[in-house]
């Protein structure tokens, strides 16, 4: 039995609740991952796991010994990478997932220069709106918009996205301009509705400016859950838009979109990347955390209280 191997699969069948995610992961069989932990149980002598047919729990035993196994697999990582012909080549597979927007408009056309420094590094991503399971899905960390609700998350901030409405020209021409943010409560205005994955609903705006703090939700024909499909309902012309600005830059250059309320302020948008609190930080991870950190800084960086760029780390 190779300890190493067999502590790696027992870690990882605790992370994903499932021998069959765990063999998907490590890219082995399953009959090879359970081949391994019941090998480990036998060569420690205590039972490990609980299994049931719809989930695999660790045991007490199994909790205490995996609490040392992923600090050990840790320090076995970072003393591998910390060779001097290894430091600046870490290497291995990471599991992400971004939101649709950020992935098409900034980090995938970004990652020529990841992979160009960390070439033996291989990213499977997800591109979504949805919430993902960290946990259950063994996904290594999730880039996500707004403050983050689950506080078990380990997470670090790496942007603040500015925000700004805009609606296109053939929305205006057909509804006209609204000169208030409470002109869009009126009967002949709608906006784009985002049914944000924690709620499944629209959730109001909140606008500013010297004299009023307004919460403004308006009424909708259209309500999506994906960032692209609102962009392109807007660009259709079926109601106002509440975009980050990294989304409408392009759009507002050529006129496709309109900004309206420029006198009005809206509080920026948290990003964070966020990661199970119980798994080795490995340094592939700690590499790309930093990378994601670096691009964003580009676009959109972390602002203080002060409102000047902060650093994120």
């Amino acid at each position: 039995m190779d300890r190493f191997d067999a502590m790696q699969a027992f870690a990882r069948v605790v992370e994903a609740g499932s021998f069959t995610k765990a063999a998907e992961t490590l890219h082995m069989s399953k009959t090879t991952v359970t081949h391994l932990v019941q090998q480990l149980e036998a060569r420690l002598r205590v039972k490990l796991l609980n299994r049931t047919t719809r989930k695999v729990n660790a045991t007490a035993d199994g909790a205490a010994y995996y609490e040392r196994v992923i600090r050990l697999l840790a320090d076995m990582d970072d003393a591998e990478t910390s060779l001097p012909g290894a430091a600046a080549q870490p290497k291995g597979r990471l599991r992400v997932d971004v939101p649709s927007p950020l992935a098409n408009l900034i980090l995938v056309p970004a990652l020529p220069e990841f992979c160009t420094r960390y070439p033996e590094i291989q990213i499977d991503m997800g591109v979504s709106d949805r919430i993902v399971d960290i946990i259950d899905e063994n996904v290594d960390c999730v880039v996500r918009g707004g403050e983050l609700r689950d506080q078990s998350l380990m997470a670090r901030k790496v942007a603040d996205l500015q925000l700004g409405v805009y609606a296109a020209p053939s929305y205006l021409a057909r509804a006209g301009t609204p000169a208030h943010p409470r002109d869009l409560e009126d009967s002949h205005h709608r906006v784009v509705g985002f049914l944000w994955a924690r709620t499944g609903k629209p959730v109001p705006y909140a606008l500013h400016n010297e004299h009023e703090d307004l919460q403004i939700k308006g009424r909708h024909v259209l309500a999506v859950d994906d960032g692209n499909a609102y962009l392109s309902a807007g660009l259709a012309g079926l109601g106002v838009l509440w975009l980050p600005k990294y989304m409408s830059k392009a759009h507002e250059a050529c006129g496709d979109l309109v900004p309206l309320f420029e006198d009005w302020r809206l509080d920026p948008m948290p990003l964070y990347v966020a990661y199970p609190p119980n798994r080795h930080i490995s340094r592939k991870l700690r590499v790309f955390i930093d990378w994601v950190a670096e691009v964003m800084a580009r676009h959109a960086p972390v602002m203080d209280r002060s409102g000047s760029p902060a650093t994120t780390r």
